[in-house]
């Protein structure tokens, strides 16, 4: 009832800000799932995925980076299926992997970081379109205007502001800490895709494997 009784004097911004709240709610779950299922023990399967090409199995090297979840493991995976090329070759491959991983784990960002920045601008609007409506019950009422007249108008202001701040900060918090997770993944995915290359580099790889791997 408080709530209703709020979003009623809150007037039309106040739905906006709420449906702002709703969608940012949906994109901080939707991308902490997606996140936390990217993130794995990199160290635990770069070992294994070794071990095994030490064996000269690049094929089951492969199934295990197309078995494990994640933007590591895709990115062994493009390195793995181009393995008998040259260094510069492989590091290419795996920015380009790279570059095609980030996007999808940086996805909906930026209307994360878009309602967080505008929703205290919201409730600035909400508090100047409330003292609008009261400067104008004073101009029409003049002395005969009471605190009652007036009250609609200040909790407009009133709510829009608090109600613009309790999205935002929320918001602003959850973003900065997707970044951090993402820029967590993007360290790991530099760090096991120079392992790998450097393994290619200072081992030799019977190669009969290669026409096979990449098909």
């Amino acid at each position: 009832m408080i709530l209703v009784t709020f979003m009623e004097y809150g007037g039309s911004i106040m739905w906006i800000i709420s449906f702002c709240s709703f969608i940012a709610l949906v994109i901080v779950l939707e991308r902490w799932f997606h996140i936390h299922r990217a993130q794995i023990n990199t160290g635990e399967l770069l070992n294994g995925i070794i071990n095994v090409l030490k064996k000269g199995n690049t094929i089951e090297a492969i199934s295990i980076c197309e078995e494990t979840p994640g933007p590591v493991a895709h990115v062994l995976r493009a390195v793995i299926l181009r393995y008998a090329q040259n260094d510069t070759d492989l590091k290419q491959v795996a920015i380009n992997a790279s570059l095609d991983e980030i996007p999808r784990m940086e996805r909906k960002m930026n209307i994360l970081a878009t309602i967080a920045y505008i929703t205290p601008l919201l409730g600035l609007l909400g508090t100047v379109l409330g003292m609008i409506e009261a400067f104008q019950i004073i101009q029409l009422k003049g002395a005969f205007v009471n605190a009652v007249g007036l009250s609609e108008a200040i909790w407009k202001a009133l709510l829009t502001t608090a109600a613009g701040l309790c999205v935002s900060i929320p918001c602003t918090v959850a973003y900065n800490y997707l970044v951090s997770r993402i820029q967590n993944i993007v360290t790991e995915i530099d760090k096991a895709s120079s392992e790998i290359i450097y393994f290619f580099s200072s081992s030799k790889m019977p190669k009969a494997d290669s026409s096979k791997a990449q098909k």
